[in-house]
């Protein structure tokens, strides 16, 4: 599907109906532009709008943990997919 659309001075664009229905975004909801590495663009909708829609969407701790504890896992787990991106290569 192609679908033509005007840039306003202001550097606007409505987004033509056909194609907010395919991205389900409804008046006012959020959009993302993603630049690909070969400088393709495509509009997405965000999978989740905001943080409030992720609530409850990874279930619950078996326990309450330290904000410490935490940014120790958040860097254990940063690392481990630093190491299988380079193991990808």
């Amino acid at each position: 599907m192609r679908v033509r659309a005007t840039v306003t001075r202001k550097g606007q664009v409505t987004i033509p109906i056909a194609i907010r229905r395919r991205l389900g975004v409804k008046d006012g909801g959020p959009v993302e532009y993603v630049v690909d590495d070969e400088g393709g663009v495509r509009l997405e909708a965000p999978r989740f709008a905001t943080v409030d829609d992720l609530a409850g969407i990874a279930g619950k701790l078996p326990r309450p943990l330290e904000w410490k504890e935490m940014r120790e896992i958040a860097r254990e787990d940063a690392l481990l997919e630093k190491y299988r991106r380079m193991g990808d290569a």
